[in-house]
């Protein structure tokens, strides 16, 4: 009696990972919005920088620096921390709480312009916009965003994006920093390969 040969297990699949930016691609992406800013301000008057914790708050500074190098001015920077406005607190758990720290020259009447690393859904922007509406006035709020991915579940855009990434809702995107992780990369992962 002959067997039918012996069928090969396929190798597990492996998830997909594709690098979105490189370092040089993130340092060039900076200072494209650096310098999307300074046209969109009027030269950044009455600017105020604000970074969300926790990759938007080195990109913040970041965008502050090439804003000095390329007009020689000094863009006020702070940090935004939205823990306690996050409506998914009931569903994950205790967060810790860190700290708000707001430029001396405060932010009443001022553009302030919210940083952070990924646009996803808005939920985000949307905790930081509650926020900023505990600490202060602003004459107006702007967004700037390193990467956007779409799936938006709120009304909410970038005045800023620094690279589109249209994703499905199965892939992540994840940002390095090198003040947060030790390299600047942009990575999407999912599917398989």
């Amino acid at each position: 009696m002959a067997y039918p040969p012996a069928a090969h297990p396929s190798p597990p699949q492996q998830p997909s990972v594709k690098v979105i930016l490189t370092a040089a691609d993130v340092s060039r992406v900076v200072d494209r919005i650096a310098h999307q800013i300074l046209e969109k301000t009027q030269g950044a008057a009455d600017t105020v920088l604000l970074g969300i914790p926790t990759r938007g708050v080195p990109l913040a500074r970041r965008l502050a620096a090439r804003i000095g190098t390329f007009e020689n001015i000094a863009v006020p920077v702070g940090v935004l921390d939205i823990t306690l406005y996050r409506d998914d607190l009931r569903r994950n758990g205790t967060r810790a709480v860190g700290p708000t720290q707001l430029p001396s020259t405060g932010i009443d009447g001022k553009r302030v312009v919210l940083v952070d690393d990924v646009l996803f859904s808005g939920r985000t922007v949307r905790a930081a916009l509650d926020a900023l509406g505990d600490v202060g006035r602003p004459a107006s709020v702007q967004l700037a965003v390193l990467v956007d991915r779409g799936h938006r579940q709120l009304p909410i855009r970038a005045d800023y994006v620094g690279k589109n990434i249209p994703t499905s809702l199965a892939e992540n995107v994840r940002v390095t920093l090198a003040e947060t992780d030790g390299a600047d990369e942009v990575r999407l992962f999912g599917g398989t390969q």
